[in-house]
């Protein structure tokens, strides 16, 4: 059985170092091959939009959008389709590779088999 990682963060600039942990423990195992689902949830949402991730910065870790970049590269970004609609951010406006998905979407990725899902 092969296991995957699904991390789901539920902050943005409003919580730098919490987000930016999300962002580095996806981005770490993505690197590493597994494969890796990334959720954006509330503040985080605005990540999935091109230029943002860019604007955020932490002192010493490593840029968001070098991590965000990781990600997509080997695995997929999903944008929360009720924080989407609160903020009125459409899939026409995120980055290529990132979705609108729902709350079942979610549900059936964490309950796959061999799935570990983290929350931040």
């Amino acid at each position: 059985m092969t296991r995957s990682l699904l991390v789901k963060v539920t902050c943005g600039a409003d919580e730098p170092e919490r987000c930016n942990q999300a962002f580095t423990v996806a981005a770490a195992a993505a690197a590493s091959g597994v494969e890796v689902g990334l959720w954006l949830t509330g503040e985080a949402s605005w990540f999935g939009l091109p230029g943002r991730a860019e604007e955020f910065e932490v002192p010493l870790a490593t840029p968001l959008a070098d991590l965000r970049d990781t990600i997509l590269a080997a695995g997929r970004i999903t944008v929360c389709t009720q924080c989407a609609d609160r903020r009125e951010i459409t899939a026409e406006q995120l980055l290529p590779g990132v979705r609108i998905a729902g709350a079942a979407v979610f549900v059936e990725e964490a309950l796959g088999e061999g799935v570990q899902a983290l929350v931040y």
